[in-house]
Order: structure tokens, then sequence, then C-alpha cells
């Protein structure tokens, strides 16, 4: 099969979708690899690095995406990316749809299988191609946080670890996933007062064993919520229904009880968010105020790494992107049924029920539209 991987164009996005060790292994495999120039500068891979493990370099976009069956992304496609793609194309991405009905259609107009990294599932129930993104998504919260939390970038004043003799800073975090989880540990490296809030009461005895006591569980109420707003200094939102938008769990009208120049930093923003008042920002442009508070809410936090994040993303993706290369979608989602849940868009129909929900389409399954005997895009 030929894999393309393209220079991923979002604003403020340096990751790439494979490293050189991706492209060996395809290699072996006896596929081809197609990369754009300059698709790993971001991450500090040259093209020659990709070359020296076989891959092919490609002057540009439309090469790749010309020459490609399996494409290869990071973030969702942009407008100019969806206007690339065909029947013939299988997208293997983070698409994060259920926000955007737009990007929804679009993927549906051409014709292409889409697969989510951040709807595959192992045999647990978990999310394998989510979980490296959202532990460095939920450290970068927090650091983001402490800093905006500093005067000359608007926020409150105060040091996240406080010093001997003054109160260290509340911290907040609302969803003891990965994400959670992540906040939670580097908060507590800095010393922070911590407190995690989650609906699941098994989980938040999971996290009470991995905190060590050094941080607070607390079941995520609503009332529970809003008694501690006015002793946060920074609340983190790492809220996740897989494939759907993210719950609300700070209202408008709640915000009046936190203190002046408070922050809030949503992880959630790319599922839609979960504080009402939240939008989309970037690296560039990371936050806005509302009512007095600060929001950081850039859909693309891992993004500020790039080196790490890439190496993470590749090391959790690769074994499943060699089983769409090597057998083609049907095959490999028959076999595989928690790759079958990556399948979002396929045959211009919404194949995912969370996405279909959220986005206000119907819903066809997989098998329905990748009928057997369809061809399954393998080469």
């Amino acid at each position: 099969m030929r894999v393309g991987v393209p220079t991923e164009v979002k604003t403020d996005e340096y990751r790439v979708a494979l490293t050189p060790a991706g492209a060996r292994e395809l290699t072996e495999h006896g596929h081809e690899v197609l990369v754009q120039s300059g698709a790993g500068a971001g991450s500090a891979i040259a093209d020659a690095d990709y070359a020296a493990q076989g891959a092919r370099v490609l002057p540009d976009a439309d090469a790749v995406f010309a020459e490609s069956e399996l494409i290869l992304g990071v973030k969702e496609p942009q407008p100019d990316e969806i206007r690339r793609l065909g029947p013939q194309h299988t997208l293997f991405t983070y698409l994060h749809l259920a926000p955007d009905p737009d990007l929804t259609r679009g993927l549906c107009n051409s014709g292409a299988t889409c697969l989510a990294y951040e709807t595959v599932e192992d045999t647990r129930g978990r999310l394998p191609l989510l979980a490296p993104m959202s532990e460095v998504a939920g450290k970068i919260a927090t650091q983001a946080g402490a800093f905006m939390l500093e005067k000359p970038l608007g926020g409150r004043g105060v040091l996240l670890g406080g010093v001997p003799g003054v109160a260290a800073a509340t911290v907040m975090v609302i969803g003891g996933g990965v994400v959670g989880q992540s906040a939670a540990f580097i908060a507590i490296g800095m010393e922070a007062d911590v407190l995690v809030f989650d609906r699941s009461i098994d989980r938040l005895r999971e996290l009470d064993v991995a905190f060590g006591g050094r941080a607070s569980t607390v079941y995520s109420s609503t009332l529970a919520i809003e008694e501690m707003l006015p002793r946060a200094d920074l609340v983190i939102g790492a809220v996740l229904v897989t494939g759907g938008r993210a719950p609300y769990v700070i209202r408008r009208e709640q915000l009046a009880l936190m203190k002046e120049r408070a922050v809030l930093v949503d992880v959630s923003i790319d599922q839609g968010g979960c504080f009402e008042t939240s939008r989309p920002t970037t690296h560039s442009d990371p936050t806005f105020e509302v009512d007095g508070v600060t929001h950081y809410c850039v859909t693309n936090m891992p993004g500020a790494v790039p080196i790490t994040a890439t190496y993470a993303l590749t090391n959790a993706t690769l074994p499943y992107v060699l089983a769409l290369a090597d057998e083609g979608v049907r095959v490999a989602v028959a076999k595989d049924p928690g790759l079958r849940l990556g399948v979002n868009v396929a045959a211009g129909q919404v194949t995912h029920p969370a996405v279909a929900g959220a986005v206000g389409a119907q819903y066809v399954t997989v098998e329905e539209a990748l009928p057997a005997g369809e061809p399954s895009h393998a080469g």
C-alpha cells in the first residue's frame, strides 16, 4: 500500500504523523511511504531521515494525496486537505467530529474512509491512541495554567506551590481520566493543593492509590463543584465522552463564584469544550477573558512539544497503521473490533453512533457502509 504523510497545516501545529522508525517498519512490510518535504521539520526530523529509512520524499501535499491510498495525519483535515480527499483514500488521524458538523459533512462528501485515533479502543475499552496525547495535554494544562496565573500574563499573581509561610494555590481537576491524572500529577509535583473530581467511585479509588494521599478525590456533583469554585485558583477541565460532545461542567453564571483572574484550562475543547464559555484558541493567542476569569482553550496543546508528542504518537499508532496497510480497512476492522470503532465516516455515511448523535446525522454501521466484497483500499 502507498502510505502518505502530508505536512500538518493547522495553525501552530508542529507534529508529524509518522517518524522515520515508523517509515522503516512500513517499508519492511512491503509498503511505500510517501512523505511531503518538510513534514517532519517541526519535530526536528529532516527529509533525509525519512529517505534513509526507505521513504520517498515528495515536493508538496498535492503529490502526496495524489499518490497515496492511506493518509496519516495528526489533526483534523483542513479545508484544502478535504478537497484533496477522494473515495480512493483512507484517512487515519485525530478527527474530533462531534463539535464540527461542517467537517463531518465535508468528509462524507469526499467519499473517503475516515478513522479517528480518538475513538479506537483496546480490548479493555481504553483509548490507546488518545492516551499518549492525553498524557501530554494533561501535563501541559497544568504548566500553562501555572504560567497564566502570573500577573504579567493577566493572572492573579499566585505561585502554584506557594512558599513556606504562604499557602499554595488550589487546583481543581474535573475529570479523572488520563488527562486529569496527568494534570494532577504535575500539580502535585508543583506542590499545589489539588482536588480531582470524577463521577466514578472506582476511578476515584484508583486515583487515591496512585496519588498516595497527596491529592483529594471528590465525587463530581454540580454542588461539589460549585462549593469548590470560590477557592480555586486554577481549574482544569478534562471531561471526555468518547466520540461525543463534552458536557458542560461549569456554566457562565458559575464564573461569578470564582476569584478575579482565576484560570480555566479546557482540555476538552477538541470535543466542544466542557466550560460553557470556552471557545477554541491557538498557541499564538491562547487566552481570553470572560467575567474576569482567564480561559486557556488551545485545541492542540501537545503541538507545543512536537518532539515529545510526535514520537509518543507514532509509538501508539504504528501497530494500527501496519494493520490497515497490510490488510486494508475492511479486513483490518473485521479482525479488530476496537479498530472498527475508529471508523467515523465511510462511503459518505457517519459510522460512529456518538458522532452521528452529536452532529445530527443518520448512523450507519461500518458493515453497511463497507460491505463485504467492496474495495478496502488495500494495495
